[in-house]
């Protein structure tokens, strides 16, 4: 990722299980192009030994506030000064309540006390340590203080125990790392968007639905949280984990997400309808599996209903939140997403073919606003998705600055 090439981190490493995951965390910051400085502590090199850390990083390793390779030994001073910034993964309960108090007693305590840089954590512990209130006012302190906190996820434990304190997946915490650097064109936002395809069911186990994967929806929802906006997600059935640090609401059919998004749109400064919401549903959904005959029978004849249009319905708001709205199409694309945004009264569409990007990594998009039409890609969605939210930050100033000026 671009904006990761010549950033300068510390990677901090302390005591737990977690700490093999900080191996591969190091890879993906050295294989974008950050240079990494892993500093472990005495518990931390315990799990993994130094040697892996200088292999993958390419840079010394650093475990002791007295280390004399530092021409005037004080590390603490010269790698807190240096650096972009600081992430501690894992960091332990301990090591949590060390930051909290302000304590320092050894390498990655004390140059985290000396920073002049930001410094994020990503904890990982037994879930009665993560819910211990001692913990819990730890934590609170380290958000007051500013230091910003990764995590962390609910699953098994490494004690066989399952629940909340496991640390993040090395992919999350690196992707939050790139997101702190994006530029906030979206701080003080509140985001609501829609991602995937809706189900509407004819029995227990049909229905109709379409191909959206949710991808570039997920990927906005990123954008829009590496932008500093506060973000919900309401997505349909998909595959994919929601970005950390976003509000996600699981709905299955365009009746559950209409309701999911006129429960919050009200709060909601932007709204973006990502989602590949069907058009119809079945007048009648049978309560048990149709069998083959019954089945034959009924789809000659199914009949349909239309579902709410809750992009239109979002837009004609007294007050409506500023509404981007997609158009996916086979043909004809600039029409069809012209007369979508002039028909619904949009402030911004996003158009693309098929064929540029249904269901995969990487799409081709057009946005379509009152100015005119504007490129991006083609490249991968997660670029093309920071691109939109730059041009919606780009859009929202302008508006303002508008207001302000009259």
């Amino acid at each position: 990722m671009a904006e990761m090439i010549g950033k300068r981190l510390v990677l901090g490493v302390t005591g737990g299980i977690a700490a093999y995951k900080a191996a591969e965390l190091a890879r993906r910051l050295v294989k974008d192009g950050a240079e990494v400085h892993a500093v472990l502590t005495r518990a931390g090199a315990q799990f993994v030994t130094p040697v892996t850390f200088q292999a993958l990083t390419g840079r010394p390793v650093w475990c002791d506030q007295w280390d004399a390779r530092m021409p005037d030994n004080m590390a603490h001073i010269a790698l807190s000064r240096e650096a972009d910034a600081i992430v501690i993964a894992p960091a332990s309960a301990d090591f949590l309540a060390k930051l909290a108090h302000g304590l320092a007693d050894d390498l990655l305590s004390t140059l985290c006390l000396a920073r002049a840089c930001p410094l994020l954590v990503a904890p990982a512990m037994n879930r009665q340590m993560w819910e211990n209130p001692a913990t819990q006012r730890n934590i609170r302190q380290l958000r007051e203080d500013g230091i910003i906190v990764l995590g962390p996820a609910s699953g098994a434990q490494a004690c066989g125990e399952t629940g909340m304190g496991r640390m993040l997946e090395p992919e999350a915490i690196h992707d939050a790392v790139a997101g702190f650097f994006q530029p906030k064109t979206l701080a003080g936002r509140r985001v609501l968007l829609t991602a995937g395809p809706t189900f509407e069911a004819l029995d227990p186990v049909r229905g109709l639905t379409n191909l959206s994967s949710g991808k570039m929806g997920f990927a906005l929802a990123r954008a829009a949280r590496d932008a500093g906006a506060e973000v919900t997600l309401v997505s349909g059935p998909v595959a994919l984990p929601a970005p950390c640090g976003v509000t996600r609401v699981d709905v299955t059919s365009a009746l559950e997400m209409h309701a999911a998004v006129m429960q919050r749109v009200a709060a909601c400064d932007v709204f973006i309808g990502v989602a590949a919401v069907a058009d119809y549903r079945p007048v009648e959904r049978a309560d048990e599996k149709l069998k083959k005959d019954d089945a034959h029978d009924m789809l000659r004849q199914i009949a349909l209903t239309a579902n709410p249009d809750i992009l239109a319905e979002v837009a004609a708001r007294p007050a409506p939140p500023f509404c981007v709205g997609f158009a996916a199409e086979s043909r004809d694309l600039e029409r069809y997403a012209e007369d979508k945004r002039r028909k619904k009264r949009l402030a911004l569409v996003v158009g693309n073919l098929l064929r540029d990007g249904l269901g995969g990594d990487e799409n081709a998009v057009i946005l379509f606003d009152e100015q005119g039409r504007h490129p991006l890609g083609p490249a991968a969605k997660i670029d093309i998705a920071r691109g939109i939210v730059a041009h919606i930050g780009a859009m929202l100033t302008g508006k303002e600055s508008h207001k302000e000026s009259l």
